[in-house]
């Protein structure tokens, strides 16, 4: 096992010092047998963390802070879990909006509301830049900063030797997470101008997340009590059990683990709710002149743990060479950063959009635009569980033929399973825990139906 190879190639492709640090320290974890596992015997759960409703008290210190604030979108994604060829972000959300399009406008608002001309960052892919770009223009008066997110070599899982796939040499790349925030910040000369500019926090949040606007009172607490990094967590309900949560070691320092960092025999343990009850929201706050010093220190870059991605070259083509994709997670910083803290948020301010079924919710009458252009619920009620049959609705153009006439009415339901090939006309209304069922062919829902609890058979 030798990084040459990787180095080399990486070198071809002009990139740059830091990144390929950050490479050999995550393929040395590798290489040294990490796997980025955290056994359940090597953490305790976490149960006692300040409350957003606690902090009303820091909102004067947010709005002093404001002005030397900075706001960061995470848009690299492209949606292919939903079929979509282009950026997730220009997917359209409400009233003919897309994500980007709402959090432009709310970016406006609170410029508008607090006389502040807060700058708007976004990390994009190369995948999605263009188009970004493209639809930021439309918006003049927002000052959009765009960082591009880098790309590092696949590893054969075989040998451990980097991947060549002469028909398509693209594939011989991934992404390496979210966790190269910090690098692309350092290499890319915006912490420094942030800096010189006079900003000294930064608020980031996946453009998915509607929910996720800067709070004033986070950001008091964060400036009165000097705190280098601040994790929002929510309380993990039964819908979350897959996903990562918050925990702390045995000398008391908060982590992350991700479902890929847990062994199989602990997963019973990672999914209970009760144990374990809050999850990383990736809404994540930081100063910015520690963060600095941090990278520095390590030569442009955080080590955090790498999380083993096991893939197939091609992920179309199940025979192509095994791979492993290195990634990382902007919230395992939260493992590294001394004095870093977390704070227990309202599920409002997590609202991500990560298949169709959260699109449809999203887009019910459940949902509503206020006047600052924050995406909230109309009340207080658990939202419904939808389950939507995926071999009919996994992609988004499936998605929208059958839902095109008009979203059904969602106000007074608790729970909708869809099974089968369903198009839904305009004004359907849903209440209550509802099955809708199908046959074997394709059907369609009258115009005006309404149905109640139970399962209904649709003809």
């Amino acid at each position: 096992m030798s990084i040459t190879d990787f180095v080399a190639k990486m070198q071809a492709d002009h990139l740059d010092p830091a990144a390929i640090a950050a490479f050999r320290d995550a393929y040395a974890q590798l290489a040294s047998g990490a796997t980025g596992m955290m056994p359940e015997a090597s953490i305790a759960p976490v149960t006692d963390l300040p409350q957003l409703a606690d902090l009303d008290h820091y909102l004067p210190a947010g709005q002093q802070a404001l002005a030397r604030t900075v706001v960061l979108r995470l848009n690299g994604g492209l949606g292919t879990g939903m079929g979509l060829e282009q950026a997730k972000s220009l997917l359209l959300v409400r009233d003919g909006d897309t994500f980007l399009d709402i959090v432009a406008k709310q970016h406006r608002q609170l410029m508008n509301q607090t006389g502040i001309p807060l700058p708007l960052l976004f990390m994009n892919s190369f995948a999605t830049d263009a188009d970004t770009r493209a639809l930021l223009a439309n918006y003049p008066d927002i000052a959009g900063h765009y960082l591009l997110q880098g790309r590092v070599p696949k590893v054969r899982a075989d040998n451990l030797q980097p991947v060549a796939w002469p028909d398509n040499p693209a594939l011989e790349w991934c992404p390496p997470g979210h966790g190269e925030l910090y690098r692309v910040l350092w290499s890319s000369g915006a912490l420094d101008q942030l800096l010189a500019d006079g900003y000294e926090y930064l608020f980031s949040a996946n453009i998915d997340n509607l929910g996720a606007t800067p709070d004033l009172r986070i950001l008091g607490y964060i400036a009165s009590h000097q705190i280098p990094f601040l994790m929002e967590v929510t309380a993990r309900t039964d819908a979350d059990r897959k996903g990562g949560h918050l925990a702390k070691t045995s000398d008391g320092r908060l982590v992350l683990r991700e479902s890929a960092q847990c062994p199989s025999d602990d997963m019973p343990a990672f999914q209970d709710i009760s144990r374990h009850r809050y999850f990383n929201t990736n809404n994540v706050w930081l100063a910015l002149r520690p963060l600095r010093d941090l990278l520095a220190h390590y030569g442009g870059f955080l080590p955090l743990p790498i999380i083993v991605n096991r893939k197939t070259v091609d992920v179309r083509d199940a025979a192509s060479p095994a791979v492993i994709q290195l990634e990382s997670a902007m919230g395992a910083a939260i493992g590294l950063i001394a004095g870093a803290q977390a704070v227990a948020v309202p599920r409002q301010r997590f609202m991500p959009v990560k298949n169709c079924q959260d699109l449809l919710l999203l887009r019910s009458d459940r949902f509503m635009v206020n006047e600052h252009y924050h995406v909230v619920a109309v009340d207080d009620r658990p939202l419904p569980t939808i389950h939507l049959d995926q071999r009919y609705y996994r992609v988004i153009a499936d998605f929208e033929a059958r839902f095109a006439p008009g979203i059904p009415r969602l106000h007074d339901c608790s729970a909708l399973q869809v099974d089968g090939d369903i198009t839904f006309a305009a004004d359907v209304t849903i209440s209550g825990d509802v099955t809708l069922r199908a046959g074997d062919l394709a059907v369609h829902v009258a115009p005006h139906a309404f149905f109640n609890n139970g399962t209904h058979e649709i003809q």
